[in-house]
């Protein structure tokens, strides 16, 4: 099996297969196929295919009256690099036999299963999320939480990274949690590329607050804040502390705190952290510099403590991942050059049967 999950990860295009059941959310597909299907043609062709997979391939009725038709069934999800799971209406309805036993089984067979908001209902049934941190929506954590007393619910992230299995909060997450995922597979270039065509922010924290309590009308405060990032943005190479930021947004340290945390959901120093470590991507992947070298230019005090910032917020440490993303790049080059190759997998996924 590792050398299957060695060949799925290192031989493109990746293959994304999105359940769709009963009353499935239109919107979260949508959302999977903008950014895993031929919408950003130029973009993902040659990287993503996708598959829209149902229970028996057929009519399948949306949530809000629509019918979507697919001819792919769920043998698809044994044979993909990604399956994802999305929200459903009716959470009193628990999944079937036959759709636990394949999501139980494209894990087994090296598949990294998501979930966007309660389709973590579906993972949960299946197992999955047992002994895990996971997220759902807020309204929705307390039932995952009682209904599933295994799994370790945390309602607020914007989506939680377990390696092999990844889920998401409410609907507008899913878009967060993709980005994520390209990031994970093609590095920053290709997920700001991304973003950039759909027009949403490149970057959200997977540990920013789901849910934040503020009033519709934007403070005068938030004119602060924004010079602040900005400028924290343009410096992350040199020492920078609440009250740096807090002086750039003309503020004290303590109102500057205060309307931080209920602008972005998190401490200064905490999204200071994830933009540094975020900064540091593109230098893993393109650059010769060491680690030592990379931490110092996006502003760390030591290697060592980007080490710990970059392990707990990438699940891999800087080494890994530099060899990781080479690994896939060579292997990919690889590909492209060598005749023989081909860009169409076969097998179940390239029959496009049941």
């Amino acid at each position: 099996m590792a050398e299957r999950m060695r060949e799925r990860r290192e031989n493109p295009p990746y293959r994304v297969a999105v359940l769709v059941t009963d009353e499935t959310s239109a919107f979260e597909v949508g959302m999977a196929t903008a950014v895993f299907g031929p919408y950003l043609s130029d973009l993902i062709s040659g990287r993503y295919e996708l598959r829209l997979c149902a229970e028996q391939p057929s009519s399948v009725p949306l949530a809000g009256g629509a019918v979507l038709t697919t001819r792919y069934g769920l043998r698809q999800l044994r044979t993909a690099h990604t399956v994802i799971v999305p929200s459903s209406a009716d959470l009193d309805v628990p999944p079937s036999d036959a759709l636990v036993a394949e999501l139980r089984a494209a894990h087994r067979a090296g598949a990294r299963i998501v979930s966007t908001c309660t389709g973590a209902y579906k993972l949960a049934a299946a197992g999955l999320l047992d002994g895990r941190r996971a997220t759902t929506h807020w309204r929705w954590a307390g039932l995952l939480r009682t209904r599933h007393p295994r799994v370790e619910v945390d309602p607020n992230p914007l989506y939680v990274d377990e390696g092999d299995v990844l889920t998401g909060a409410g609907s507008a997450a899913s878009l967060d949690l993709f980005l994520h995922l390209v990031r994970k597979d093609f590095g920053t270039e290709l997920a700001n590329a991304v973003a950039r065509r759909l027009v949403i922010q490149p970057h959200r924290d997977g540990d920013q607050a789901q849910y934040i309590e503020a009033s519709v009308a934007a403070p005068p405060e938030d004119d602060g804040l924004s010079r602040s990032m900005a400028w924290a943005m343009k410096n992350l190479g040199g020492p920078i502390t609440v009250g740096t930021l807090a002086r750039e947004a003309r503020m004290s340290e303590r109102s500057y705190l205060r309307h931080f945390a209920r602008s972005q959901g998190v401490s200064p120093i905490r999204w200071l952290i994830s933009q540094r470590v975020r900064a540091s991507l593109p230098l893993l992947e393109t650059s010769q510099a060491s680690v030592e070298e990379v931490s110092a230019a996006v502003g760390f005090e030591s290697p060592v403590t980007y080490r710990h910032h970059f392990t707990k917020i990438m699940h891999t440490s800087p080494s890994a991942y530099r060899r990781g993303f080479r690994t896939v790049q060579v292997a990919r080059e690889a590909a492209r050059t060598d005749p023989r190759s081909t860009s169409v997998p076969g097998g179940v996924w390239g029959a496009g049967a049941m």
